[in-house]
């Protein structure tokens, strides 16, 4: 199904948080170099439109106000209207649906009225057009999946790598936090989106503890709702560590991750920011899909997991032990971490 006739206007759907946006870029990097004088439009997530800035793979960004049956944010039913409204209005020559699968959001993306749709569906479900949407793939990495769609529309691929912008604002501004970003430092982010998610903050303070013994500050991230969670955290270590938990913008955290010795966290976006930036990334996978959103460098990015009949988890909160995340032990996160550091680190 390659896509020969003049494209001028696209728009690629995908409202979806950090990490899963972030997987996307190589599809969107083969489609900018197919077509570089097209406007490629993300229509995502709010937090997205200053990523969608930053890309030199796309030009504007549309605000998604939520869909009834998606989970990623309450839909706006009152701001509906206006939306498709808007959309329509952009007369699209391509719509890319690469939000997933398609059950709710095929139904949806036709109604963007653009002139072609593409995108994947589930084999037996609805198909908007079999010569435009392929199967979603169940198998291989969130990149290689995403990019299964360029691949179909005979776009040839621009590698497989992340990006993630950093500008020399975000730099300045750790420094306003009072933050030193010339030290030797590693990032500890506890945090992530479903509690079901991470690793014991006991776990981590041990890790912490080891890494600030061997001379490197330690400071620990997260999100503003993740403030009491830090400190709980904070509150378990014995060595001193910097708590900017909620002080920096997304940006400025990966201004952070950009300078950090290593990142040791949960697969969060975090992750995948540290991919993007390739900084080396220590990932403990409490219940996710490792193949599917494992970094692809394995080497700069070490993944430990305790495979579990119940993995991958949605759950919120785990209904059983927690037992893909007490299987991995502290020892082994401080081996990974100490490997990836190397000659880097000294004991003080």
């Amino acid at each position: 199904m390659p896509v020969r006739e003049s494209v001028q206007r696209i728009a690629v759907f995908r409202a979806l948080v950090l990490g899963d946006v972030l997987c996307a870029v190589p599809a969107w990097r083969a489609l900018k170099a197919a077509y570089p004088s097209a406007r490629i439009t993300l229509i995502g997530l709010p937090w997205a439109a200053e990523l969608a800035q930053r890309l030199d793979c796309l030009d504007d960004f549309i605000a998604f106000p939520g869909y009834p049956g998606l989970p990623e944010r309450p839909c706006d039913l009152c701001a509906l209207p206006g939306f498709f409204e808007r959309v329509q209005r952009e007369r699209f020559d391509l719509v890319l649906q690469m939000h997933g699968s398609g059950a709710i959001a095929n139904p949806l993306v036709m109604c963007f009225g653009g002139r072609r749709t593409a995108g994947y569906f589930v084999p037996g479900a609805y198909c908007p057009d079999p010569d435009s949407f392929v199967p979603w793939p169940t198998q291989g990495h969130e990149i290689e999946r995403l990019l299964s769609l360029t691949d179909a529309l005979g776009l040839p691929q621009c590698g497989t790598s992340l990006e993630f912008p950093v500008h020399d604002t975000d730099r300045r501004a750790l420094r306003r936090h009072g933050f030193d970003p010339e030290c030797r430092y590693v990032v500890v982010h506890a945090g992530s989106q479903l509690r079901s998610r991470r690793w014991p903050l006991e776990r981590f303070a041990q890790v912490a503890d080891v890494l600030g013994r061997l001379g490197c500050t330690v400071v620990l991230t997260g999100t503003a709702a993740e403030r009491a969670l830090v400190r709980e955290l904070r509150s378990r270590m014995r060595v001193p560590a910097v708590n900017l938990a909620g002080c920096t913008s997304l940006f400025e955290l990966g201004a952070l991750v950009e300078g950090a010795q290593l990142v040791v966290c949960n697969d969060t976006g975090i992750s995948h920011v540290a991919a993007a930036l390739r900084t080396p990334s220590v990932v403990v996978s409490s219940g996710g899909d490792v193949a599917r959103w494992r970094p692809l460098d394995a080497r700069r990015h070490r993944v430990l997991w305790h495979d579990v009949p119940c993995r991958p988890c949605a759950h919120d909160l785990c209904p059983s032990a927690h037992e893909c995340a007490l299987g991995v032990s502290t020892d082994a996160v401080v081996e990974a971490a100490l490997d990836s550091l190397g000659e880097n680190i000294h004991a003080a």
